[in-house]
């Protein structure tokens, strides 16, 4: 179990007194900083602590916004209550919830008539926390649940602003745990087993070692956190996570559906007649999280009589490392959305490993109820199967991927004549230019997402983000089911980032879009596709106007190589760059592999986007004196089956050559003090820019992973092992090149880190290694966070530190210019 603590804890290492910068701009002798939290510059306190923007839910029939009230980042009190740490799970074990890190709690709630723009606020009690919005579908009621002392409860509220519970004793560990019927009159929810008795106490006194074996079978196994650990884990988790299904009805009636189990996901078939369910079964792992625990999907009766064991599949230890592996056996098994009761999934052609030289690696199966005939085929698929959106018995698209090529295909199927499909496109999915955008998807009556068809039937909606060199317009438009063709309706304008949230009537000539510019907030308004006054329907405020003065702006510019690149330079509130002259910059930023020369070039101006930092955005160092240039591009390239990796400081060291070099050239960046940070793999970068060049000053590494031996099995976008590409694990390692440091660089990370890859060993070994080499390094651990800080306390804390670091290092002058290239 996690517990609080107050204090952080803060390690430091130096060859040389710390130099502090006075008011004056004189440098003196600074002691290390104490530890206990400390609040954040006041203009990025009061900023934090300003309630965030509400979210919006839009029942089905687009006629209500359900107006969500969100909590401000939560008390470190409030995150350091005693969790455990299961399969890969964190969950709280006073409520059988998930933990607090893996919620998003709101605290209110109000109906919007999208018309006439009427509200009316629910009633709930004071202090209410809830979670889990969900319209049912006629879209007459909301259900959520609502954190207790003791449990979870599930609560509806209807649009005339009454609200009210209808059950206890929710098991929320797996995620969300209840669904509405497609009828609207009852939810189907996951409970509490009645009467389970105590949790499982553990024996201090040992039983035995805990052994584990292998014998010659190969089972590769990528670096996960929150493990079982041994027989005392598996029983906790079989306690908390069991649960029970049960059909509660709107007055609170409720009917146990079934036998209990470890029910990781359900779901109600279009008519009501069928429930399709995932259970866990033994034998566990302590090298795999839950989700590769032997597995049942199974289809039985709305009341819980069995019907159809679609797979029975053993523990999923033995996949390829390789992002496309996959399980053998039926897999992904759904409802198809349009029909009455069909069961669809995915199968492997390739047994699951996705090198094998074939044509097709997927089909995608179908079997009508009452599931006694045999499963005919829907379709193949060159690539590994991703979604099948739904229309009708004439028209359904398939999509598959490869993340090896990075590339999509979209087939047009037809659900009545299943067995043949007909290639729509084949594109890099990665390319922002070419993104054709999405069907625009509505819940139908029974609840489920399904395309939205024109009037004459021959076409569907699509919408997209439209992105250019120019900025990105999202649009909606029509595309035709017989060759795919697209004709814009509508496209947003300058100076507006608009989406569109929904259509209003049949024919797509009035839509529900959320607009946002440079300077207005994001609201939502109606407008007609053919021009004409946007009706505001919300007037949200901005939530930080001491940002307001801050400027933006995209700017462009090449690699050695002539590989255009491009990044979002912020100045600061009132900057004058004759009065104030080049300024101390931070370069924050985080690599990204790519297939293709041209796509990784590709530049979307943002300067139609409404930027607001919030929880530990390095954003917030704007109040405090500082240029940011943010996310600048840092392609690694892999053309023509190279792979990227083999040069990632080759071409790490040429990016950002570039962003300073750019900044500096249009005057309002010092060369003399530049900073370089970034978060997980961000952070990793900011470690080998500090080990490979001289170009910064100083760095910010927030939980980030540095010595790759201790992800042997793939890490990020590397799927070769240590041992098939050890050369590239250890040059990309930062740790190897820790005697290399010679900037100060600040190492922050969660002491409860969740990540894939980031244990908070990795911080603590490389600051060992720094330390032990004379470098200039502090290392801060906050108590009981994940990968990304959650509590207000460490976000004030990081901020704070990040701010101290760059004041000391990179604010004051340079007694001389550093050099400017990589080493």
């Amino acid at each position: 179990m996690l517990v609080g603590t107050r204090l952080v804890t803060v390690l430091l290492a130096t060859t040389a007194p710390l130099l502090a910068a006075t008011p004056s701009g004189a440098q003196t002798a600074a002691q290390p900083p104490a530890t206990g939290y400390h609040r954040a510059p006041d203009a990025i306190a009061r900023a934090l602590e300003t309630p965030p923007t509400p979210a919006v839910a839009l029942s089905p029939d687009h006629r209500t916004m359900a107006i969500l009230g969100r909590e401000n980042l939560p008390s470190i009190a409030n995150l350091s209550k005693p969790i455990l740490r299961l399969g890969g799970y964190r969950i709280d074990p006073a409520t059988n919830g998930q933990a607090e890190v893996r919620v998003q709690w709101l605290n209110a709630l109000s109906f919007q008539d999208v018309a006439s723009g009427r509200t009316v606020a629910v009633r709930l009690p004071q202090g209410t926390r809830f979670a889990a919005p969900d319209w049912s579908p006629d879209g007459a009621h909301l259900a959520f649940y609502v954190q207790e002392k003791d449990g979870l409860a599930l609560w509806v509220a209807d649009r005339d602003g009454t609200a009210r519970p209808v059950a206890k004793g929710l098991n929320g560990t797996f995620g969300t745990p209840f669904a509405w019927t497609p009828d609207s009159r009852a939810l189907i929810a996951y409970t509490v087993v009645a009467n389970r008795g105590a949790a499982p106490v553990a024996d201090s006194t040992p039983s035995g070692p805990v052994v584990q074996e292998s014998s010659g079978r190969t089972s590769a196994a990528r670096t996960y956190e929150d493990l079982l650990g041994d027989a005392h884990d598996e029983a906790l988790f079989d306690y908390y996570f069991t649960g029970q299904l049960a059909r509660i009805d709107l007055s609170g009636a409720v009917q146990p559906i079934g036998t209990p189990g470890l029910i990781t996901d359900f779901s109600v078939s279009p008519d009501g007649r069928y429930l399709l369910t995932e259970r866990l079964k033994r034998p566990y792992s302590y090298l795999l999280p839950a989700r590769f625990f032997p597995t049942e999907i199974a289809v039985a009766t709305i009341d819980g009589q069995p019907v159809r064991t679609l797979v029975d599949r053993p523990l999923a230890d033995d996949l390829p490392v390789d992002f496309d592996a996959t399980v053998k056996g039926p897999r992904e098994a759904e409802w198809r959305a349009d029909a009455p009761a069909t069961l669809v999934w995915a199968e492997a052609l390739d047994g699951g490993n996705p090198k094998a030289k074939i044509a097709f690696h997927d089909k995608v199966m179908m079997q009508v109820a009452p599931f006694d005939q045999p499963a005919v085929e829907l379709v193949k698929t060159p690539a590994r199967y991703a979604a099948t959106m739904w229309g009708d018995d004439g028209f359904a698209m398939v999509v598959d991927r490869e993340w090896r090529s990075r590339t999509e295909h979209r087939q047009a199927v037809a659900p009545g004549r299943p067995g043949e499909g007909r290639m729509l496109l084949t594109r890099n999915y990665q390319d922002q230019y070419g993104d054709p955008g999405r069907p625009v998807m509505e819940e139908n009556a029974a609840g489920k997402p399904v395309m939205r068809f024109t009037p004459g039937h021959d076409a569907v909606y699509v919408t997209g983000e439209g992105a250019t060199k120019a900025g990105a317009f999202p649009f909606l438009a029509t595309m035709t089911l017989a060759d795919g063709a697209q004709t814009r309706l509508w496209t947003a304008k300058p100076p507006y980032y608009e989406t569109v949230v929904a259509m209003l009537d049949d024919k797509g000539q009035r839509i529900l879009t959320r607009r946002e510019s440079a300077t207005q907030v994001p609201n939502y308004v109606i407008r007609t596709v053919k021009g004409g006054q946007a009706k505001a329907v919300t007037r949200f405020t901005d939530p930080a106007p001491v940002f307001a003065g801050v400027t933006q702006r995209t700017i462009t510019y090449n690699r050695a190589d002539g590989l255009p690149l491009s990044g979002s330079l912020y100045l600061p509130a009132g900057y004058d760059a004759k009065r104030d002259g080049p300024l101390p910059t931070l370069l924050w930023a985080y690599p990204a592999e790519f297939t293709d020369a041209k796509v990784a070039g590709q530049t979307v101006d943002q300067g139609n986007r409404f930027v607001r930092p919030r929880g530990i955005s390095h954003l917030f160092l704007l109040t405090q004196g500082y240029a940011i240039l943010d996310n600048p591009a840092m392609p690694i390239i892999g053309e023509g089956g190279a792979e990227a990796n083999d040069t990632y400081i080759q071409q790490l060291q040429a990016d950002a050559q570039a962003a300073v070099d750019a900044v500096v050239k249009l005057g309002v960046a010092d060369r003399s003090r530049m900073a370089v940070g970034g978060h997980s793999y961000g952070a990793f970068m900011t470690a080998n820019l500090l080990a490979h060049t001289d170009l910064f000053r100083a760095g910010i590494a927030r939980s980030g992973a540095y010595n790759r031996t201790l992800t042997p099995f793939g890490f990020q976008a590397e799927q070769r092992t240590y041992w098939q590409a050890t050369d590239t694990y250890t040059t990309m390692s930062p740790f190897t090149f820790a005697n290399r440091i010679k900037a100060p660089i600040l190492l922050i990370h969660g002491g409860a880190d969740d990540n894939s890859g980031t244990f908070p060993i990795q911080s603590e070994r490389m600051y060992a290694a720094l330390k032990g080499n004379g470098a200039t390094v502090r290392y801060v651990v906050l108590p009981n966070e994940p990968h990304g800080y959650r509590a207000l306390e460490s976000t004030e804390e990081t901020l704070w530190q990040m701010t101290d670091w760059l004041d000391r290092y990179v604010k004051p002058k340079a007694p001389a210019a550093p050099a400017t290239s990589a080493r």
